[in-house]
């Protein structure tokens, strides 16, 4: 999954802020934004739309940052059940001896906020006891306001967060620097890598050093999965050889292994909860759904040819800030398929024109540039693998004779809030008719 490069300018007035004597700049900013005054010198975008975000929700500035912390039993269910266990030694490896030399401690969260390790500084560590900054303690924006951690999970980017720009108070002698890591096998995101430390160990750079371990991070599971869709490779080509019709067999997370009667497919968008047996898929059609060791064998049934008839709901679920879903039911029954940012922000703006947008007025929409259509034909064309039987082209578009509901999120600035589209934070300036 792409992940937005940094923003120097962010970074600049980052370094800026710090070098003016930050802690009292930042506090004076932060203190007139709630006041709903407009300070001297306005706070980072990132900061400003994060502050507005956690008042809505009802943070208290002047809170503890102490939240329940997971029984020992569900903390190591969580540590277990995440593919960042797996790459914690080479997290560790990477990041360390630098977090231990600048006296800094090293913070991996899962994608609720939930911090499932630490290690670094014996007395930082002892100090973010005291923040409640330990295992199994909760830091998403919902519980601990701007902060690093959770701030990164909503956006969805590396983000720093330095002194006075954490929302709640006991926060202002502390910087943090986080970005997250998503799993390239689904583009779904597993939580987040932290480097935090006092405030006098601010260093703009920290916030490069952290991205660039959780792409290593994220490159390792890539080489890991390669070798997991290999060993698939052995087992089903040998049966395949023996199935007649179109079949595929497919890992768990829908990537292919080998095909037999059919064109090289990409990934199949697999349901939430897939199992064996009859199963409905939008590419596909019906199918036929064996296990296999380490995936699935899935055989197309010829007499129940994907095609548009059959479909007539399609649910945009945009309610949460963190994750999106797209929901496809019609007479063969339901699916349900997690979207990636990229392609919630595509099928809001095809539900926002249902008589359809060119490539050039979609690029316009999602990146305020005309010129980009070979990005938004590309990322259409992988779209439209997912859900060939509500899509049309030329314009693209839902098809005409399926219902399209779109949920949105409580609050009309919560949209999508990691994406940068023109037509989505044009949407989120829309006032609540409340």
């Amino acid at each position: 999954m792409k992940i937005e490069p940094l923003d120097p300018r962010g970074l600049s007035r980052l370094s800026a802020l710090h070098s003016a004597g930050s802690a009292r700049l930042l506090a004076g900013v932060r203190s007139a934004a709630l006041a709903g005054e407009t300070p001297r010198t306005a706070p980072r975008p990132v900061i400003d739309a994060s502050w507005q975000r956690v008042m809505r929700i009802g943070i208290d500035p002047d809170q503890s940052t102490s939240s329940e912390l997971l029984p020992a039993g569900e903390l190591e269910h969580r540590r277990r059940a995440t593919a960042l266990g797996e790459l914690l030694p080479s997290v560790s490896q990477w990041l360390i001896a630098v977090v231990q030399a600048s006296q800094q401690i090293m913070v991996v969260t899962d994608e609720e906020g939930r911090v499932l390790w630490r290690d670094g500084d014996r007395g930082v560590m002892r100090k973010a006891d005291g923040i409640c900054l330990e295992a199994g303690a909760a830091w998403s924006e919902d519980t601990t306001g701007t902060n690093g951690i959770g701030t990164a999970l909503e956006l969805r980017r590396p983000v720093q967060v330095h002194s006075a720009e954490h929302f709640v108070r006991t926060l202002h002698d502390w910087t943090c620097a986080a970005a997250p890591v998503h799993d390239p096998r689904d583009g779904r995101l597993l939580g987040v890598i932290d480097v935090s430390g006092a405030e006098s160990t601010f260093h703009p750079a920290t916030l490069a050093l952290v991205e660039s371990v959780a792409r290593l991070a994220e490159a390792e599971l890539r080489e890991r999965h390669l070798r997991s869709v290999e060993r698939l490779r052995s087992v089903a080509s040998p049966i395949l050889c023996r199935v007649g019709g179109r079949a595929l067999a497919v890992d768990s997370h829908g990537w292919p292994a080998a095909v037999t009667g059919m064109p090289p497919v990409d990934r199949l968008p697999l349901p939430k909860s897939f199992a064996a047996g009859r199963r409905w898929l939008p590419s596909l059609g019906m199918c036929a759904v064996e296990p296999l060791p380490g995936g699935w064998l899935v055989r197309v049934e010829e007499e129940a040819a994907p095609g548009p008839a059959g479909v007539s709901r399609v649910v945009l679920d945009l309610s949460s800030r963190r994750r999106s879903s797209v929901t496809v039911s019609g007479e063969a029954g339901s699916w349900t398929h997690e979207l990636s940012p990229r392609h919630a922000e595509l099928l809001y703006v095809l539900s926002l024109h249902r008589e359809g947008r060119s490539a050039a007025e979609l690029a316009a929409d999602l990146f305020g540039d005309r010129t980009r259509t070979v990005t938004v034909r590309a990322e259409m064309s992988r779209l439209r693998r997912h859900l060939a039987q509500v899509l049309a082209h030329r314009p693209y578009r839902f098809a005409d004779e399926v219902r399209v509901e779109v949920v949105p999120p409580p609050h009309p600035a919560d949209l999508l809030p990691h994406s940068t589209a023109p037509a989505v934070t044009a949407a989120r300036r829309v006032r609540d008719p409340e």
